[in-house]
C-alpha cells in the first residue's frame, strides 16, 4: 500500500533536508569521479547501490517499518524501475569520467524536463501550452550546453569529451523514464520498498558488468566507493523525508542548488572552470524547471480551492 502522510509538515524542515539531501548526492558523485578513471561504472553501481542497503535497512528499523516496509504488490514494476534507474546511474557515472563535474550536473537537468514529455506520451497526463513552452526553453538549453562538445569540426572536437556528452544525456533520458516508473509505482508501494528493491535491483544488474573489466580497488579507492555507496543511501533517506515534510512543489526548486554545490567541488577539488556557454545553458534549464514547478504549484492552489469551494487567488 502507498505511504500515508499523518504527520504534521514543517515545510522549513522539509527544505533544510532538501538541501542537505542535495549536499550528500554532490558528495557522492564527487567521490565517484575520484575514481572514475581507473574504476569501471558497472563497478561504481554496485558499490553506490549495495552499501546504501545498510543504510536504508537501519532506517526502516528506526521508523519500526521493516517488517511491512519492503512489501510489494508490484514486483515487475521494480523490475522494469530497476533497469531504466541502473541504465541511468551508469551512464551518469561513466559521463562523469569525462565531462566537468558541473557540466554533467546541468545536462542531468533535463531528466525533470523530459518527464513532462514522457508523463505525457506513458501515463496520458495532459501539458498544456505553457508547460510544453518551458519544455522547449528547457531543452534548448540543454542543447547550448551540449553545442561545444558536439561541434563537428575534427580539427577541434575532444572525442572523449563528445561520448561524455552523449552518455550523459542518455542517462538523463533514462532517469526521466525512472521517474515515470515511479510515478506509476507510488500508487500501490511504499517509498520505503521503491528505494530498497531499486538498490537491490541495481546491485545485481551491476554484477552483470564483470566480464568487462573489473578492477581490484586501492585501499583508498574501495574506502572512496564505500563512502559513496552510504552517502547515497543518505542522500536517499534525507530525499524521502523532505517530502514528508514539505509539498513537492515547494522544495523541488531546492534540487537546483546542487549546480552552485557543483561549481564549487569542480573548481576547488578537481581544477574545473564552467564556461560561459554551460553556466549560460544551464541557466535556461533552471529556469525552465523552477517555471514548470511553480506553475503546477499554482494550478494544483486553485484545484484546491475549487474543491473546497474556497474563493480562488
Amino acid at each position: 500500500m502507498p505511504d500515508s502522510d499523518s504527520l504534521p509538515q514543517n515545510p522549513l524542515r522539509g527544505i533544510s533536508l532538501k538541501i542537505a539531501s542535495v549536499c550528500v548526492f554532490v558528495l557522492m558523485a564527487a567521490l565517484i569521479k575520484s575514481s572514475a578513471g581507473t574504476i569501471p561504472p558497472g563497478q561504481a553501481v554496485f558499490f553506490r547501490s549495495f552499501f546504501a542497503i545498510p543504510i536504508i535497512l537501519a532506517w526502516l528499523m528506526m521508523r519500526h517499518d521493516l517488517a511491512h516496509g519492503l512489501e510489494t504488490a508490484n514486483p515487475m514494476g521494480h523490475v522494469w524501475r530497476g533497469l531504466v534507474g541502473t541504465a541511468a546511474m551508469g551512464l551518469g557515472f561513466a559521463g562523469l569520467g569525462l565531462l566537468p563535474l558541473p557540466e554533467v550536473t546541468a545536462i542531468g537537468y533535463a531528466a525533470p524536463i523530459l518527464v513532462v514529455i514522457f508523463a505525457a506520451m506513458f501515463l496520458g497526463e495532459e501539458v498544456r501550452l505553457f508547460r510544453l513552452s518551458m519544455v522547449a526553453l528547457g531543452l534548448g538549453g540543454v542543447l547550448i550546453v551540449l553545442s561545444p562538445r558536439l561541434v563537428v569540426d575534427p580539427d577541434n572536437v575532444d572525442t572523449a569529451q563528445a561520448l561524455g556528452a552523449v552518455l550523459v544525456l542518455m542517462g538523463a533520458v533514462c532517469a526521466a523514464l525512472a521517474q515515470v516508473f515511479v510515478r506509476k509505482l507510488v500508487q500501490t508501494e511504499r517509498t520505503a520498498a521503491i528505494v530498497f528493491w531499486f538498490s537491490v535491483t541495481a546491485s545485481f544488474l551491476s554484477l552483470l558488468t564483470l566480464p568487462w573489466g573489473w578492477v581490484w580497488p586501492s585501499p583508498l579507492q574501495f574506502g572512496t566507493l564505500i563512502a559513496a555507496g552510504l552517502a547515497g543511501g543518505v542522500g536517499q533517506i534525507l530525499l524521502t523525508s523532505s517530502y514528508r515534510q514539505a509539498d513537492a512543489s515547494l522544495i523541488a526548486p531546492f534540487e537546483y542548488t546542487s549546480m552552485l554545490l557543483a561549481i564549487f567541488v569542480g573548481y576547488f577539488v578537481f581544477g574545473e572552470i564552467p564556461t560561459l556557454t554551460m553556466l549560460s545553458g544551464a541557466a535556461l534549464i533552471v529556469f525552465a524547471g523552477i517555471a514548470i514547478i511553480l506553475r503546477e504549484r499554482h494550478l494544483g492552489i486553485k484545484r484546491g480551492a475549487r474543491r473546497a469551494g474556497t474563493p480562488q487567488p
